[in-house]
């Protein structure tokens, strides 16, 4: 996701570290990692959208952890507003969504990408641990609602329900969290600051004692209307949902640890260059799942137009 500086006010209240450079961007040792790391934010629609004329390069990784090789996503939905303020029906299409789309060949172009290479490396070919796209990628679902979740949940806030998920699937060292996001998703009208007029939602990483854990803010992604995807282009009420929750995932398993993945030269994600396409060459699309048809949003290859780059659905 792109970053922004904390001038933002919005991201002030968040606490939403960010960084914009014009170069490669430097990866953070493990044993220095802040306990909340840059949030990469994805944009409203209407922002100003990224450079489609660079491709993404390896950032040296953090601790070694650049990608997601088995990747396994955990879905949480914290809180007791849960309970019954789910008016669009969003935890049940995001739990399909992530049910359905290991393995298939929209999310497939991430495994271009690897750790263990050079940083500034832009085609990894058969060097390196690349990117994983298994089939069963949701891991488990948690429905945390023995009480309320924060109002309004800062950083610090939701990276803390993280580390709480990772302990409640057991997931307690660094290894087993080497290769695992948190999707912590909001109920209905208790969404984080800024989001429907700053960004849809963004993912970051925190340091615990379970290890480095990433997670990704999904807040209730209807509430915000058109700005984060309702009926974009043509694709129903509801679209904003996956094709939100998609970029995070594709961006978290190519940038696990941000900022130690993929990024290009402004610092944008593999889900970021592709952000809001309504015509031509990688304009979002319905995409078909085992676990049915969902509206997603094309992902950065690399290796698109004979290695010129470029958005696809399928890979």
């Amino acid at each position: 996701m792109i970053r922004f500086r904390l001038a933002v006010a919005a991201a002030l209240a968040l606490g939403v570290t960010a960084l914009c450079s014009a170069g490669p961007v430097s990866a953070t040792p493990s044993h220095l990692l802040p306990p909340q790391a840059a949030a990469h934010v994805f944009k409203t629609k209407g922002g100003a959208r990224p450079s489609r004329s660079n491709n993404l390069s390896y950032q040296g990784g953090v601790g070694g952890i650049g990608v997601e090789t088995t990747p396994k996503v955990y879905l949480v939905l914290w809180g007791s507003q849960w309970n019954s303020n789910d008016p669009s029906g969003e935890a049940s299409t995001v739990q399909s969504f992530l049910q359905g789309v290991g393995g298939s060949s929209w999310l497939n172009s991430v495994t271009q990408y690897c750790q263990g290479i050079a940083t500034g490396t832009i085609f990894c070919g058969s060097s390196g641990q690349h990117a994983g796209n298994p089939s069963g990628i949701l891991a488990g679902t948690w429905s945390d609602n023995g009480s309320a979740a924060a109002s309004q949940p800062s950083q610090s806030q939701l990276a803390a329900e993280a580390v709480r998920a990772a302990q409640h699937f057991g997931n307690t060292t660094g290894s087993s969290n080497a290769s695992t996001q948190y999707v912590i998703a909001t109920a209905h009208g208790n969404n984080a600051s800024g989001f429907g007029t700053q960004y849809c939602a963004w993912h970051s990483s925190t340091s615990s004692s379970v290890g480095n854990v990433a997670y990704t803010n999904l807040p209730y992604i209807t509430d915000a209307g058109a700005s984060c995807g309702a009926n974009f282009n043509g694709l129903g009420p509801k679209a904003g949902m996956t094709i939100v929750e998609g970029h995070e995932l594709a961006e978290t398993i190519t940038d696990q640890f941000p900022n130690g993945g993929w990024l290009d030269r402004s610092g944008a994600e593999n889900g970021d260059k592709c952000a809001w396409i309504s015509s031509g060459q990688g304009a979002s699309s319905n995409v078909h799942f085992p676990t049915g048809t969902f509206p997603v949003q094309s992902l950065w290859s690399n290796a698109f137009n004979s290695g010129s780059g470029g958005c696809v659905l399928s890979y």
